[in-house]
């Protein structure tokens, strides 16, 4: 069992090294491209199903609470996070429909969103997707291996080259701190200390 475990840990930090030197510069356009749209006003809008969900939920927190530095909160919402607009817009539509009926009603140009998908195929993702893109926001993909096909329906594509979902997930939470701690250096600390 020792080793099934030493085995886990290795696999997810390989996995993050060759995602680095596949991403690094887009960790960086996507960052900068973030700070902008708060800085012009604007808001993230994240979503996901299951895993994705919580990760969502859980990254939105740490743009409005604060993630490293003591900062005024950032405007950031999980659209999975409210039973009653989730279900009843399942109940009377379509569970496909619950991103995109609440981008519809609370995405404005200028903001980001960002869709989190391990599979690529999700139908509200999909479907949220295509009324960000309708309404010019800008989009944002954390996906795993079986998305490519989506990843080149958005602004800034994050594939993770993996089918392996746990390992793909814990590369999407890590990739979500650090473009939230980048996002805080920008806006946050003090010229020169972000380069």
């Amino acid at each position: 069992m020792t080793e099934r475990i030493a085995q886990a840990f290795r696999e997810s930090a390989a996995l993050k090294e060759q995602f680095l030197k596949e991403h690094l510069q887009l960790v960086e356009q996507v960052s900068r491209a973030l700070a902008r749209v708060f800085d012009r006003g604007g808001k993230l809008i994240l979503f996901g199903n299951g895993g994705s969900a919580t990760d969502a939920s859980h990254l939105a927190a740490e743009f409005v609470n604060r993630f490293r530095l003591e900062r005024p909160p950032l405007p950031a919402l999980a659209l999975n996070t409210d039973m009653a607009v989730l279900t009843s817009i399942s109940n009377d539509y379509d569970y496909a429909d619950v991103f995109a009926k609440q981008l519809k009603a609370l995405g404005q140009e200028g903001d980001m969103v960002l869709a989190i998908t391990t599979s690529g195929a999700s139908p509200n993702v999909l479907r949220a997707l295509e009324v960000a893109r309708r309404r010019r926001l800008t989009t944002v993909l954390f996906t795993g291996a079986k998305g490519k096909r989506l990843a080149q329906k958005v602004d800034f594509p994050f594939v993770v080259p993996s089918a392996n979902t746990p390992r793909v997930q814990e590369v999407h939470i890590t990739l979500g701190h650090v473009i939230c701690q980048m996002v805080e250096e920008i806006l946050f600390e003090a010229p020169g200390n972000n380069s």
